[in-house]
């Protein structure tokens, strides 16, 4: 699963000024319900349910909130870089500052293990995270998250 097929342009956010975890929770289901035409409250609601479980902050100021919806019939991501980090009761206690939602259909089973797995996967090389920091602009965001991941070199 490619983050290619999930991500969409309009699906990234670069400029978002969230005061807590949970105002930037309700403006990326502002977004996601957008983009793939679910209610927004019911986005929201998976959400912050799924933050109930425990934190989806996995460290280095990056968090991967998700959620299953039955009306869906792909995966969907929102990526948002937020222009100050909140405290997402991340794994470190680290503030968040890069968070990709994504949205699954409900029976989607190993497609969204393997969704999220290919966003951790992106989302744990420094090197992607600091030009993802680095970006101002939303079209280089979604290239930087998007590209095809290197190929490895045959010693």
């Amino acid at each position: 699963m490619s983050l290619t097929e999930m991500l969409s342009p309009a699906a990234v956010l670069t400029t978002l000024r969230p005061t807590s975890k949970k105002h930037l929770l309700e403006l990326l289901a502002a977004q996601a319900a957008l983009l793939c035409g679910l209610d927004e409250r019911l986005v929201f609601d998976a959400l912050l349910q799924r933050e109930r479980l425990g934190s989806t902050g996995i460290g280095n100021g990056i968090a991967i909130p998700h959620g299953k919806f039955a009306s869906l019939d792909k995966l969907v991501g929102v990526f948002a870089k937020l222009e100050k980090p909140v405290d997402f009761e991340a794994l470190d206690n680290q503030p968040v500052d890069l968070v990709f939602v994504l949205l699954a259909p409900e029976g989607a089973g190993a497609d969204h293990l393997k969704g999220l797995s290919r966003i951790a996967r992106v989302l744990r090389d420094p090197l992607v995270t600091t030009q993802l920091r680095a970006a101002r602009d939303s079209d280089v965001v979604h290239a930087l998250l998007t590209r095809p991941p290197a190929a490895s070199i045959a010693a």
